[in-house]
């Protein structure tokens, strides 16, 4: 192929000078136009392209496109204005078919799989939800993205399952996230219900398994069907001031001064735990450990023996009524406890106190909790604990406890918190309540969420007529946890509010 040369352009049969760059190596700006022009005006240009042979063609095209990439940008697109003119049909349909291969191409398509995920990682989700409409193979690639639907999950409180295969699950989790979430947020969550069997006041619950347990002052124990609001048990009892249930028997603690445990199927009384010089607020036992506990309006936390109904120890150092107790399991390590070792809180108008328990009954008192020395600020009648954390709400705010070093580890202060009291607390939410309203708080945010209002409910100074249902979804949502009874509470007629 000749190199530097221009074949003889055939216009009126005279052969012409090749076209030769200046010394510059820069046309002058009409120069390749001028060309062009000579070009358009030959009078038989069919006549040209049958006798240019294609080695000429190709080293004809090879200058014009080293003079092409010497033109400035406004050149080049007056030079392309031009030719365009020129063109006819079949080149203007050429031109097309080319440019859209060039100016639309695929990336999702064209690219590896590893590096579409890796750039869709930048998308928030909803326009990732808009790039699935462009077409069937985006939709493909960004449906099997997994990393980004579950990111987009736990963002929005949901629990992550690394065991499913299925690349297209997350995507659909994710849609039902969403619809979730603004379900809660548009109040169209939850639907109520009303239990109606108590004669009197209801002053305690208690809920497990979708069964929920009444007690009232009308001197009777219920035990309800959540989901059909169907009656299973009622049994006679004396007033009951706290209650607590499994399959085969009930403990109740009274106005009375005693605690009792009531077989479900005779509603026999089969222990009568005798003691305490004041009304019994709180009950908890385990069964493992053949033990029973109780805190009273005489200051005093007993453990007993839950077999035999013997009083085992009397915890003191409470100098106002004991309005909660909890025996948990341990879950963290400290100098005080291990893992596994069983736990009982117990809790009044100011402090809470922790105890080690177990088959050695003789403890004492590990450590005391309080949000202020000089007894200023009062705790809610309510505690969360876990093994892990201990939670209680106050006058300032929600106070979170470490349990294996005892220290603080956050106050949290929504708006207007004066009022407010914990119903229950996750890893990701929280329940919370005041007179007015029932709060989803995300706590990683620690910000409210939703917030819906509540029936003029029988109110109580410990709390017992406020009662969470099921709480596992606190600890994020997985699609079958956001079922059931979400909270409880007595009402001023007799009846139980409930939403589920």
């Amino acid at each position: 192929m000749a190199t530097g040369k221009h074949p003889a352009v055939l216009g009126s049969g005279s052969p012409r000078k090749p076209w030769r760059l200046p010394a510059d190596g820069h046309p002058a700006p009409g120069c390749y136009l001028r060309s062009l022009k000579k070009l358009e005006m030959s009078q038989d240009s069919k006549f040209f392209h049958n006798l240019m042979e294609k080695k000429d063609f190709e080293a004809w095209l090879d200058n014009i496109s080293i003079a092409f990439l010497s033109l400035t940008d406004l050149q080049k697109n007056e030079t392309l204005d031009h030719l365009i003119s020129l063109s006819g049909a079949v080149q203007l349909r050429h031109l097309s078919n080319n440019l859209e291969i060039l100016l639309k191409r695929d990336f999702l398509k064209l690219l590896p799989l590893e590096l579409s995920f890796y750039l869709l990682k930048w998308l928030d989700p909803q326009t990732l939800l808009t790039c699935c409409l462009v077409s069937k193979q985006w939709n493909k690639v960004i449906s099997a993205c997994t990393e980004v639907w579950q990111t987009a999950c736990k963002n929005l409180g949901w629990q992550i399952d690394d065991s499913v295969q299925d690349p297209l699950h997350w995507k659909k989790v994710y849609l039902k996230a969403i619809l979730r979430m603004k379900q809660l947020k548009d109040h169209e969550a939850f639907e109520t219900s009303s239990l109606i069997g108590h004669s009197a006041r209801v002053y305690a619950l208690y809920y497990k398994d979708g069964l929920l347990c009444t007690g009232s002052d009308d001197l009777s124990a219920k035990l309800w069907d959540v989901s059909t609001g169907q009656c299973i048990y009622g049994i006679q009892t004396h007033t009951c001031a706290a209650v607590k249930f499994d399959e085969q028997k009930l403990v109740t603690g009274s106005f009375d001064n005693t605690v009792a445990c009531w077989e479900w199927s005779s509603g026999a009384k089969t222990q009568h735990f005798r003691g305490h010089t004041g009304a019994v607020f709180s009950v908890d036992y385990n069964d493992e450990l053949d033990i029973l506990v109780s805190g009273s309006a005489d200051f005093t936390v007993k453990v007993w023996a839950l077999s035999t109904g013997t009083c085992l120890n009397t915890l003191t150092g409470h100098t106002e009524w004991v309005t909660k107790v909890v025996l948990q399991k341990c879950k963290v390590k400290s100098l005080m406890h291990s893992p596994g070792d069983y736990i009982l809180l117990s809790a009044d108008k100011y402090e809470i106190k922790i105890w080690p328990i177990g088959r050695e009954i003789n403890c004492k008192c590990l450590r005391t909790l309080s949000v202020s020395e000089d007894r200023s600020i009062s705790l809610q009648p309510r505690l969360h604990f876990d093994g892990k954390y201990i939670v209680c709400s106050s006058a300032l705010g929600l106070y979170q406890w470490d349990f294996a070093s005892y220290d603080i580890l956050r106050v949290i202060k929504p708006p207007d918190f004066s009022n407010v009291s914990l119903l229950g607390f996750g890893e990701i939410f929280a329940l919370l309540f005041d007179n007015r309203y029932l709060y989803i708080m995300d706590l990683r945010t620690e910000k409210l969420i939703s917030r819906w209002p509540l029936p003029e409910y029988r109110k109580s100074k410990r709390g017992s007529s406020f009662l969470a249902g099921e709480i596992s979804w606190l600890n994020g949502l997985n699609g079958q946890n956001d079922t059931g009874l979400v909270f409880a509470t007595s009402m001023p007629d007799h009846s139980i509010h409930l939403w589920k």
